[in-house]
């Protein structure tokens, strides 16, 4: 039986409104849906079978343009959500995530952890490689959530590596797939147009 190839681009959400400090609905800037539509620009040449997207108005808005030039329906999965840090704002988002990166155990009460992230994120994907497989798709997603699935593949994604894009908004991480498993990671840069290669290990 032939071995399929599947292309999965995992959005990660244009520049938020800070101000709004509930997760679920914080929104996209003017600027940064402008930003956005350098999605638009990135997969418009890209044969695209289906668009899902974290239910977080932040993900979906940045892809929203794209799935609207192509007439796609965005398919909700709460899978891909971002990773949870409390029930509360927490104002040192540094010294948090630096800490999390250390142990990738460690949460607040009523948080994940990345490896409760990294579990998440790998139950949806592997949903996706069934549903779609030999398909290229678009997910729109969240830094922290994506990095963590970028680090269960390449182990030399580290903090520092993180930290090299976590204020990188909006960018694309290109992984594929031969069946079920990981071929090759790369993230775009969607301001500069760099290209960052992350060797499977």
């Amino acid at each position: 039986m032939k071995e399929q190839m599947t292309t999965i681009y995992l959005v990660r959400h244009a520049q938020p409104n800070f101000d709004n400090h509930d997760d679920r609905l914080r929104e996209l800037t003017t600027k940064d849906l402008h930003d956005s539509k350098l999605v638009t620009m990135f997969l418009k040449d890209k044969v695209i079978h289906n668009i899902y997207s974290s239910p977080y108005k932040r993900a979906i808005e940045t892809i929203e343009n794209f799935a609207n030039q192509q007439q796609m329906t965005i398919i909700t999965e709460t899978l891909f959500r971002e990773r949870k840090i409390d029930d509360t704002w927490i104002e040192d988002f540094n010294q948090f995530s630096r800490r999390q990166w250390q142990d990738f155990n460690y949460k607040l009460h009523n948080g994940e952890s990345l490896n409760n992230v990294t579990r998440r994120m790998l139950i949806g994907l592997e949903k996706l490689l069934k549903k779609e497989k030999g398909n290229t798709i678009v997910v729109g997603s969240h830094g922290t959530a994506i990095s963590t699935l970028i680090h269960h593949y390449s182990k030399n994604f580290t903090y520092h590596s993180f930290e090299q894009i976590k204020s990188l908004m909006p960018f694309v991480a290109e992984f594929i797939f031969k069946d079920k498993s990981c071929l090759s990671i790369k993230i775009y840069n969607l301001f500069t147009g760099d290209v960052y290669d992350y060797p499977i290990i």
